[in-house]
């Protein structure tokens, strides 16, 4: 496919963007305290504009100390930010790239632990998903952070940016201004539409008179903020009429608000570009160019959702940071060597709502661009490395050290590679998840790993190769602990085989543990099946990313699977399941199968065996000590590198 609509020029303003594929705000945590840029900030940006990305823009600068949501935020209120600014501009745009600032304030969407006094909004109205009640802000505070709007998008013209983006998406102060979800005040910033657009007017009007009307301005907003009470279509074209005639030069179309964050972010169980329909609303209302947002992850998808003429550009927030190369890979004809988006949200949402510097998890290098280093070791310090285990964790161990130079082979006891993150792909939703084998099996044919499978690795096998550095991946198992007594039986069988389909079952099924793995068991075969899931804690998915969780939560509900907490296990029977719950006794009975799923144990077999070995052994993955797939890859990941 020649993708020629993503890679069509296009003008925002008196500004031309090489391409459609635009990088949108994203919370790094990268930056000072103070809002200055560090290196970490710099290098990530600037890896992205060698990318090829059109246009790249930066997450939520803060209009003045106390508007911030995070506290290691960007900054452009004050004179002595702007230079590390500069020098983020100097090297995108001598990386050939185009770099925006996104301005913004918080809003009621922080809290005061953050700014550093009470949180502030239109209205005295507190956030459902939020702990604090905000002040309501005065008329002459409102003309103040007009200003403050200005002046920090003068800043962002003196360092050298290409243009702003006023952030009145996702419930912060501006979207909350527009939205009648959180504003309802009864002065002239309040009530019609017109009225509660006044203060996105205004700031759009101030940027202008303060960085001149050639200097681009886009707006971002909420066409559908997914909750009782909020804006919908048909305010929303309204408003973007309102902000074009204040001077917007581009409307970047987002949805929802804090409390339903899951369509800010949407995981991988929502459908790719879901959410089209809304830009498509609002580029019917306005003449200047539209930006489409939400899980448009796949440059096949984008390119369909531009010839479809519903937007004029794309955001690709999560597959940049999969792959910050990833319009340069498409131009060249290497599709195939990009690394895609999987939706799972562990290293991006996950991360930033922590605190934690944004990550990714198909690629490790991202946010460590200024830390690690893949550049090639000389021929003459190239190692004979031996890699057991080829699950992803193993599987990035050999890429990474066979794209530095060295000699790799890869054993695998089974037929095929991915170890138990192919069971944990087939959920519903997570289809995606595969896509890291596939790309992993490519690269390890691209850079000559020698990968032999149904070869179990022991310690005669590593003497025979006797490698410079042993990698043990080799993985982990399901078991049963000792305290469920019955598990014996024939109807008793692993969540892991379910999901592989080594078990069949059906009928009235009990899942043991509702953890991730269980839950996500129990989803499938509540399509089928009478289930019930038995967990000894209060609630069920504790070790679940929030978004995809209240997806799983809600089939659960439709499928009826009965969800058991605060229930232990006292034993399975004789086709029936006896537990505690409460202080008393609980039977399920007419039970057809049991599926234990209670967690995994690290295969110990190998790494016990290499007492006095010859070589240095890297121990990564689940036989490091059990862990989720993120912390894998990147244990994976820095081992290729430690070779």
């Amino acid at each position: 496919m020649a993708y020629e609509k993503l890679f069509e020029p296009l003008r925002i303003g008196s500004f031309e963007v090489k391409n459609r594929m635009v990088v949108p705000a994203m919370v790094t945590n990268y930056c000072e305290p103070d809002g200055r840029a560090t290196e970490k900030y710099i290098a990530y940006h600037e890896r992205k504009a060698r990318g090829g990305w059109g246009l790249i823009i930066t997450e939520d600068y803060v209009v003045n100390p106390h508007a911030g949501g995070f506290v290691r935020l960007p900054g452009l209120y004050n004179d002595a930010q702007v230079e590390s600014h500069a020098e983020l501009c100097r090297r995108v745009h001598a990386a050939g790239g185009a770099i925006a600032a996104q301005i913004y304030h918080a809003g009621r969407e922080t809290r005061a632990e953050v700014t550093g006094e009470q949180i502030v909004a239109p209205s005295a109205i507190r956030e459902p998903s939020m702990p604090e009640t905000p002040r309501e802000l005065t008329v002459d505070e409102i003309h103040a952070l007009v200003e403050d709007f200005a002046r920090a998008a003068a800043n962002a013209r003196r360092a050298g940016f290409d243009a702003v983006e006023v952030h009145g998406a996702h419930g912060y102060l501006v979207g909350a201004f527009a939205s009648p979800f959180s504003n309802k005040r009864s002065d002239e910033y309040g009530g019609s539409i017109r009225n509660r657009a006044r203060f996105a007017c205004e700031i759009i009007r101030a940027i202008k008179g303060a960085c001149g009307p050639d200097f681009p301005v886009i707006y971002r907003m909420s066409a559908n903020e997914y909750v009782d009470g909020g804006l919908e279509l048909g305010e929303s074209k309204v408003l973007a009429r309102l902000v074009e005639e204040a001077g917007a030069d581009a409307i970047h179309v987002s949805q929802g608000v804090y409390c339903s964050t899951r369509h800010i972010i949407p995981p991988a169980c929502v459908p790719p570009a879901a959410y089209v329909d809304n830009a498509a609303a609002i580029k019917s209302a306005v003449q200047v160019p539209v930006i489409a947002v939400g899980r448009i992850n796949d440059v096949d998808v984008a390119e369909a959702v531009l010839e479809s003429g519903k937007a004029d550009l794309v955001t690709m927030a999560r597959a940049s940071l999969a792959d910050p190369e990833l319009p340069r890979k498409v131009r060249e004809g290497r599709l195939c060597d990009a690394h895609r988006c999987i939706g799972c949200v562990q290293g991006c949402a996950a991360e930033s709502a922590a605190g934690r510097n944004v990550r990714c998890l198909v690629n490790p290098l991202t946010g460590m661009e200024d830390e690690y280093d893949l550049a090639p070791v000389a021929p003459a310090d190239a190692k004979n490395v031996l890699v057991a285990g080829g699950g992803v964790s193993g599987a990035e161990a050999a890429v990474v050290a066979a794209a530095r130079g060295h000699k790799v082979t890869l054993v695998e006891a089974s037929d095929h590679l991915g170890g138990q993150w192919l069971p944990a792909s087939v959920p519903t939703g997570k289809s995606d998840f595969t896509s890291l084998v596939s790309w992993q099996a490519h690269m390890l044919q691209k850079l000559n790993v020698r990968v032999l499978l149904n070869t179990r690795a022991d310690r005669e096998l590593v003497d025979l190769y006797a490698p410079d550095v042993l990698v043990a991946a080799t993985g982990s198992s399901p078991f049963t602990p000792g305290f469920i007594h019955g598990a014996d039986q024939g109807f008793v069988v692993y969540a892991h085989d379910v999901l592989s389909g080594k078990a069949q079952v059906s009928g009235r099924v009990v899942v043991i543990g509702g953890g991730l793995v269980g839950a996500e068991t129990a989803d499938l075969l509540g399509q089928s099946c009478e289930v019930s899931i038995v967990e000894m804690m209060p609630a069920i998915m504790r070790d679940g990313e929030h978004s995809p969780s209240l997806y799983l939560k809600e089939r659960l509900a439709k499928y009826g699977v009965k969800v058991l907490t605060s229930t232990k296990l006292m034993n399975i029977g004789d086709h029936e399941v006896v537990c505690e719950r409460h202080g008393r006794e609980l039977t399920i009975e007419a039970v057809d199968y049991v599926v234990i799923a209670v967690g995994v144990r690290r295969n110990e077999e190998l790494v016990g065996a290499l007492d006095g070995v010859g070589c240095r052994v890297i121990e990564v993955g689940d036989a490091a000590g059990v862990k989720n797939g993120y912390r894998g890859i990147q244990e994976g990941f820095e081992a290729g590198l430690a070779v």
